[in-house]
């Protein structure tokens, strides 16, 4: 028996329909290993329909992720989009600078290196229903799992300290805030008003952000089960 039949088996063991769950942050251009993941989770599902499960594929882009840094097939100039979400700055020219041209054509930085991936997978023919992670925030798609997550911040606090043994600061919060640059880094929450987080920045202003909206983000700890709360995920292989 064939590893993926016998984790369809244990999937029919839990009932008979079933949402299966990839997905990558596009940072940059998609290798190897992440073929890996998306295949690992291919497999599972065409075993699980063969053994007459309902069952889908689904590959979740996390666009809403933040550049973290300026990679090495960037320009320096990408200094200046650090912090920012993936979907919401330009994507890079054959010399690695920021592609304003494009962007303004409603091409984004995640579009930039999803797209080429996305026309590999159809070639081998895995065809997964793609969820885009930024707009999944802007539709209200986070709405509820954002107000438990806040409503409940110092349970998951406690919760996130026990299992990994370490201390979360003292200004730690479920929730990432945009400030008025387009920016997710360096930002203090100081209130908490359901559905608003209230702000300061490392320059001291202030605003606020509605969690309901997707004016932000949650943390990754926190946005990875809310995914599967929202879209039903029952299995994720973990690439």
């Amino acid at each position: 028996m064939h590893w993926s039949d016998v984790v369809a088996q244990r999937l029919s063991e839990r009932g008979g329909k079933h949402i299966v769950s990839t997905g990558i942050t596009p940072s940059g251009e998609f290798h190897i290993g992440h073929l890996r993941e998306i295949l690992t989770g291919d497999m599972i599902a065409k075993a699980a329909e063969k053994a007459g499960l309902d069952v889908e594929f689904v590959f979740i882009i996390d666009s809403a992720d933040p550049l973290r840094k300026v990679y090495s097939f960037l320009d320096d100039s990408y200094t200046h989009y650090i912090g920012h979400q993936l979907k919401q700055i330009p994507p890079p020219d054959k010399e690695g600078r920021p592609d304003l041209q494009r962007f303004s054509a409603g091409i984004s930085y995640a579009d930039h290196f999803l797209e080429p991936f996305k026309q590999a997978l159809e070639q081998i023919d895995v065809r997964p229903r793609f969820i885009d992670n930024y707009d999944a925030y802007a539709s209200g798609k986070f709405a509820q799992t954002a107000r438990i997550a806040c409503n409940n911040a110092d349970r998951i606090r406690e919760i996130i300290e026990r299992v990994s043994s370490r201390e979360l600061p003292d200004d730690w919060f479920p929730w990432n805030p945009i400030d008025s640059k387009g920016s997710i880094d360096g930002i203090r929450v100081t209130d908490w008003n359901d559905p608003i987080v209230s702000w300061v920045d490392s320059k001291g202003n202030q605003g606020t952000s509605d969690v309901t909206k997707g004016e932000g983000k949650l943390p990754w700890r926190i946005d990875w089960p809310a995914k599967w709360a929202w879209i039903g995920v029952t299995m994720e292989p973990f690439g």
